[in-house]
């Protein structure tokens, strides 16, 4: 392979940028000028001033139209696939006749469906429009949910669980990928941190909103944590069908904005070197380069580490702290302060990588808090320092979901190659919510040692290990595209077969 000639390198040397978009001049042209090129510009001739003060009113109008509904989408979410943690302390295992083992296979359950269809889900999104798909897929979950309500046996609770995790599967992936087509690297950080911290309210007003309904026991003949099932079925039917005025498309075909600002979207993102903001066709090219990328899989272990300590926390915090000693009401309240805790943080961290763009020390750093939370679960013997941990815990889990998506979104280039990767990710992630839904065992109780052993482990090994693996893999890759080592990559290419590339092109500096 030929090297570029020693005469060039001063010349592209002098040209070296430290942001996270770098151009260089070489004897080749990148696309991402000529895409620029294809945006007609409708500030042109305005001053750089009064161009900022447009851009920022835009970007407020993109926040306030996209950030809130969408995260109203994801609470409700992770409401619906984690209150079976809450029913079980209003009375589900005892009513269903169910055993310590079946329980923990209804968990199970959900994660098979819920991992098997993700990584298909951003393709159909991609071809339905977001605006029919997430709507969708709402409201078939929403009747899963309310079905519930209506088991009568373990049999029932599995078929309903299957079904559950099936129509989820495309909502967190969707969004996540559906907004790294609407902002800019530097700015997609704190609002998925934003969408995600919607998480950890689900859990805090979980526990509220089951502690409330289960009072309902024995209205209409059913049991409390029937009710919590029924009604939260029925509100995520409603919020579905609203859905279909409420998801908007991608930025070309939104609605909400005018052509002036459909115009400034897609212009923000080419200059960003993103395709997101062109129409491309699927091919298998996109997902074979997924599949051949190496970010691809140490992205995985990075999210198996963080989503598989996520779902034991979310599944089992309220037994957990009933554990300590507190009643089955005063346990689910006492989840509420934990999960706040974490919202604040996963946004504070989400805020705080976009301006230094260190993802990966910000995951080092949560990675670590959270080790410490569960080296107290471990190995506290007093309920007050347990409950601590619980926070270290959430702290340090939470955080590092929305960071390790915005880390993948960042790093993968082309609309449909972030599509499948996003989705491979967090399909392998949710994967190990199998693992996480059977290491805390009735017989481990109150210590469950198991199952913060597991946790922990994931946290070292996975979320940490693969942290700090990524993050110098990037470092020695981006060096070498600073000092021209990949420039023999675009020789002798067209531009169709440049743009193939993605962030394979040697002007792609990698997010750290």
């Amino acid at each position: 392979m030929t090297q570029p000639v020693d005469d060039e390198k001063p010349a592209l040397e002098e040209l070296q940028k430290t942001t996270d978009v770098e151009k260089r001049s070489t004897s080749h042209e990148y696309p991402a000028k000529s895409n620029l090129e294809l945006f007609e510009d409708p500030d042109e001739g305005l001053s750089e001033e009064e161009k900022a003060k447009i851009d920022r009113a835009l970007l407020w109008k993109l926040d306030l139209r996209l950030i809130p509904w969408l995260s109203l989408l994801y609470l409700i979410s992770f409401l619906d696939r984690t209150n079976i943690g809450n029913a079980k302390l209003a009375g589900l295992q005892d009513d269903l006749g169910m055993t310590n083992s079946q329980y923990n296979a209804s968990l199970t359950i959900f994660f098979v469906s819920y991992s098997i269809f993700e990584p298909l889900t951003n393709v159909l999104l991609k071809r339905m429009r977001p605006s029919i798909f997430i709507p969708i897929i709402m409201v078939l979950w929403g009747i899963c949910m309310a079905c519930m309500g209506l088991v009568h046996n373990f049999s029932g609770l599995m078929a309903v669980r299957w079904f559950l995790g099936l129509t989820e599967a495309g909502l967190f992936p969707g969004v996540g990928y559906f907004l790294s087509c609407w902002y800019k690297r530097s700015e997609f950080g704190v609002r998925m941190a934003i969408f995600f911290s919607a998480a950890a309210l689900a859990g805090s007003f979980g526990g509220l909103l089951a502690a409330a309904i289960a009072k309902m026991h024995g209205i209409g003949g059913k049991a409390g944590w029937s009710w919590i099932f029924i009604l939260e079925g029925l509100a995520t039917i409603i919020v579905g069908i609203l859905s279909f005025w409420m998801v908007y498309d991608f930025p070309d075909e939104a609605k909400f904005l005018s052509d002036a600002d459909r115009k400034r979207v897609l212009r923000r993102l080419a200059a960003d070197q993103q395709s997101s903001a062109e129409h491309e066709q699927f091919k298998m090219t996109y997902f074979w380069s997924s599949l051949k990328d190496w970010k691809t899989y140490t992205s995985a272990v990075i999210y198996m580490g963080a989503d598989g300590a996520l779902y034991a926390f979310s599944l089992f915090v309220p037994t957990i702290i009933n554990q300590l000693g507190y009643k089955a009401i005063r346990a689910q309240l006492l989840s509420v302060p934990p999960y706040a805790a974490a919202a604040v943080v996963t946004i504070a961290v989400g805020f705080v990588a976009d301006r230094t763009r260190q993802r990966g020390i910000s995951n080092i750093v949560v990675s670590i808090v959270g080790m410490v939370g569960f080296s107290m679960l471990l190995g506290a013997k007093s309920a007050g320092v347990k409950y601590a941990g619980t926070f270290l815990g959430a702290m340090g889990i939470y955080p590092a979901i929305s960071n390790s998506i915005s880390w993948v979104s960042n790093n993968t280039e082309g609309v449909y190659k972030r599509g499948v990767t996003i989705g491979i990710v967090i399909g392998w992630g949710n994967l190990n919510g199998i693992v996480s839904s059977n290491i805390y065992r009735g017989e481990d109780a109150p210590e469950f040692y198991p199952g913060h052993g597991v946790v922990l482990a994931y946290l070292v090994l996975f979320l940490f290990g693969g942290s700090v693996v990524q993050y110098i893999g990037l470092r020695i890759e981006n060096a070498k595209r600073r000092r021209g080592e990949r420039d023999h990559w675009v020789q002798g290419l067209d531009q169709d077969q440049l743009k193939l590339l993605g962030d394979n092109r040697p002007d792609f500096i990698y997010t750290l």
